[in-house]
């Protein structure tokens, strides 16, 4: 009853990457649970800091039920200056509860889950939203850190085949990094692009930066789709002018998320076509004549799923690690 287990980054990303369409199918699964009413998922916390604005540490806390039946919180924090150093961007934790007692049962190293959990995400919807397939079509990536390595490794498991893979930074070296990696890992080619209005014009385009405000005026296409990872990459008349698909819409609906930024500039919600969820059910179909735009907020259900997942993982590996007599007090007389 008082066991406490920790599973450290090598035993999770071993665990992840064994596997990764089971990770890509949880993730569909979960949000189909999620809408359905199987979950508690509260806002997340954000703490910030007066003498470094560009940076923050979020609580997410969260209840999975359907054949999870944990409650959890992640930890995450993001520090973009980390990269000038050479080291990530984003560091976390994720503490899983037992149902029953509410005592903590296991600490899980997270940074890895919830990129993971992230890319299976843009996963789903990359195939969710392209029903007909990706073959003959280009996928450009803007910006080529960690989650944008993660997310094309998560979509080719998902059987996403671009004919071509551009990809776009403003660190040519980070650029040049995720183009090697397409070309070696996915098989697949892949090249640079200095030019920003090249990637945009792409017929898939996933988000993967850092910024804090809009930079993209232009609206995309009709059939267009772009996939909207960081949130914050599109103006409002970008977002107007789209199908919008979330992950949930309370959730991406704050924190001056670009579909925030669009609430805010209209007054209403009219732009909202609807969830993801909604798509996998059948429940929406967006038409061919907008393009449509992905906004996932990042819900922590995602990450209660996955790590239960890992947990599991890393148990039958021998690979968490036991820390006997962590509670001080196991009676209460």
């Amino acid at each position: 009853m008082f066991e406490f287990t920790v599973v450290p980054g090598p035993a999770v990303r071993e665990a992840l990457d064994k596997d990764r369409p089971a990770v890509i199918d949880l993730v569909r699964r979960t949000y189909v649970h999620h809408e359905a009413g199987d979950s508690v998922n509260p806002d997340s916390y954000f703490l910030r800091f007066p003498d470094k604005p560009d940076s923050r540490i979020i609580a997410l806390p969260a209840f999975l039920g359907a054949d999870v039946q944990r409650a959890g919180i992640k930890w995450i924090s993001s520090f973009p200056a980390n990269t000038a150093a050479g080291r990530p961007r984003a560091s976390a934790v994720l503490v899983l509860n037992d149902y029953e007692t509410g005592y903590p049962t296991a600490c899980l190293e997270a940074a890895t889950i919830s990129s993971a959990r992230t890319a299976a995400s843009a996963a789903v919807a990359a195939t969710a939203l392209r029903p007909g397939g990706h073959s003959g079509s280009t996928l450009s990536v803007v910006g080529a850190g960690i989650i944008a390595r993660n997310v094309c490794d998560y979509a080719h498991a998902a059987g996403v085949r671009p004919d071509t893979y551009l990809v776009h930074d403003l660190d040519p070296a980070s650029g040049q990094a995720l183009v090697e990696h397409i070309r070696e890992h996915l098989g697949a080619p892949a090249a640079f692009v200095a030019d920003l209005d090249t990637a945009l014009a792409a017929d898939t385009v996933v988000f993967t930066t850092t910024v804090a405000t809009p930079y993209v005026h232009t609206p995309f296409r009709p059939g267009q789709l772009v996939l909207n990872i960081s949130l914050r990459d599109l103006a409002p008349g970008v977002i107007t002018q789209a199908a919008n698909i979330l992950d949930d819409v309370e959730h991406c609906l704050k924190a001056d998320t670009s579909p925030h930024l669009a609430e805010q500039a209209t007054g209403g919600r009219e732009f909202v076509t609807g969830t993801l969820a909604a798509v996998l059910n059948g429940e929406v179909t967006p038409g061919d004549d907008l393009p449509v735009i992905f906004s996932p907020f990042g819900l922590g259900v995602l990450d209660l799923a996955v790590g239960s997942h890992v947990l599991h993982r890393a148990q039958e590996a021998g690979t968490a690690i036991d820390i006997p007599g962590f509670f001080a007090e196991t009676h209460r007389w």
